[in-house]
């Protein structure tokens, strides 16, 4: 990774605290309404997390470390959520975020888990 690694995880950061602020809010936007259309938004979510911080973070080691805090960050938002008064603690909320950093996971040791590299290369960013 070159050079514009501290940018990379600038926008993962900047992304971290959206989903937290979006998490938190007392009304979030709802651009689409559909039954489970939360739990999907959850999963996409967390799915985009870890598949991001996955191509900054390429040991073995940073990942498994990355996947234990992004599955404690979806448990702890709902904790909170559970506790703010206007919205809902809700298992399979975590269990969707959870799912959505198992599928990043996955999906990090797909060629989709080197953009970022490709991009470098490319010499387009």
């Amino acid at each position: 990774m070159s050079g514009l690694r501290k940018v990379w995880l600038g926008f993962g950061w900047l992304w971290v605290v959206l989903v937290c602020y979006l998490s938190l809010m007392p009304y979030p936007p709802q651009p689409v309404t559909f039954d489970g259309v939360d739990k999907l938004e959850h999963l996409l979510a967390y799915v985009c997390l870890m598949l991001w911080f996955c191509q900054v973070y390429v040991a073995r080691a940073a990942r498994i470390r990355l996947l234990i805090g992004l599955v404690a960050l979806g448990v702890a938002i709902e904790f909170l959520q559970g506790m703010g008064g206007y919205r809902y603690f809700e298992y399979s909320d975590m269990l969707a975020n959870s799912g959505g950093v198992l599928i990043g996971w996955g999906l990090a040791h797909t060629r989709m888990g080197r953009v970022i590299l490709l991009l470098e290369r490319n010499g387009k960013y």
